[in-house]
């Protein structure tokens, strides 16, 4: 029985964890109204604080402007000058014990939104990090396979392609047929095969519209404008992409993308949306104008943050 709540008590430490960014931006932001409403309140409350120092003043001045009294008493110009700068230092005491709880709410809610960032710039680092030793483990992969077996093998291995006997028949000049066998490169992948950075062009979508054509035209526009960004900056991230098509942004999309390099090793120095694949039906029903909708297949280079 103990272990078994000292087991959820620690799975439920571990979500609050996993949460605590979005705990503490929401903590933050409430924290930071209600610290602006807390200094509101005590506002009104201000002209009350300082009544009562308001009158000692003045009684002092009073005091030091009557040369009747500063004449028959022992009271001097000294003696007004530390009066007025306690009763400055009495007020301003007051003022500051009227605004502290606005001020160290706002100070904890400011310091929460703060931490929550630092939390999620470390996940990001980490996940970067992450994603690069993946990266790094798949090009040293295909670096061994290029060694052992020539770049080649490694272009079908990639795309899937198989070289296979084709048998064509062929009718010479006095009508006999013979049958002649050929190497084609074929590609095996299943039609519906997608990759994970795969989004829908569809209904739904702002730039999406009831014209077939004029949605190719748009997606064709888009992919140029995006290969002319790729080669004069060098390097575009996913979810740029996404943006200009209208896609919604992701958490990969902001470490994967395309780089523009000679030096490039898995890149292929252009970005493809996938419009004009051959091997998928729906795709060339959509490039022939016979669906308005397609699914959009792009050909990120990987992690860029490692490869700019």
């Amino acid at each position: 029985m103990i272990e078994k709540v000292s087991r959820n008590f620690n799975k439920f430490g571990l979500k609050v964890r996993k949460a605590s960014p979005e705990i503490l931006i929401v903590a933050g932001a409430v924290g930071v109204v209600a610290s602006a409403v807390m200094a509101c309140k005590a506002t009104l409350k201000l002209d009350e604080v300082l009544e009562e120092p308001k009158e000692k003043i003045e009684k002092i001045h009073e005091c030091l402007n009557n040369e009747v009294f500063m004449s028959s008493s022992t009271y001097t110009e000294e003696d007004g000058k530390k009066d007025l700068l306690t009763v400055y230092v009495q007020g301003g005491i007051q003022v500051a014990k009227l605004y502290a709880p606005s001020v160290i709410l706002g100070t904890l809610s400011l310091g929460a939104i703060l931490t929550s960032h630092h939390i999620l710039r470390s996940r990001n680092i980490a996940l970067a990090a992450a994603y690069a030793t993946i990266e790094r483990g798949f090009k040293d992969y295909r670096g061994r396979v290029v060694e052992r077996f020539g770049k080649r093998v490694d272009y079908e291995l990639k795309n899937n392609i198989k070289a296979m006997e084709i048998e064509k028949v062929e009718t010479d000049e006095e009508g006999n047929e013979k049958v002649i066998k050929e190497s084609q490169d074929v590609v095996q992948a299943p039609s519906e095969k997608y990759s994970e950075y795969a989004r829908f062009f569809a209904v739904g979508n702002p730039n999406w519209q009831k014209d077939a054509s004029l949605n190719l035209s748009f997606l064709r526009q888009q992919e140029k404008y995006m290969n002319d960004l790729l080669r004069s900056r060098g390097h575009v991230f996913l979810n740029e992409v996404y943006d200009c098509l209208g896609i919604p942004r992701t958490k990969a999309g902001q470490i994967v993308g395309w780089v523009y390099s000679k030096d490039n090793p898995v890149g292929d120095n252009y970005i493809d949306f996938g419009i004009y694949d051959v091997y998928k039906p729906a795709i060339a029903d959509f490039v022939n104008g016979y669906e308005r909708s397609i699914l959009l297949d792009f050909n990120p280079d990987g992690n860029i943050w490692e490869l700019i």
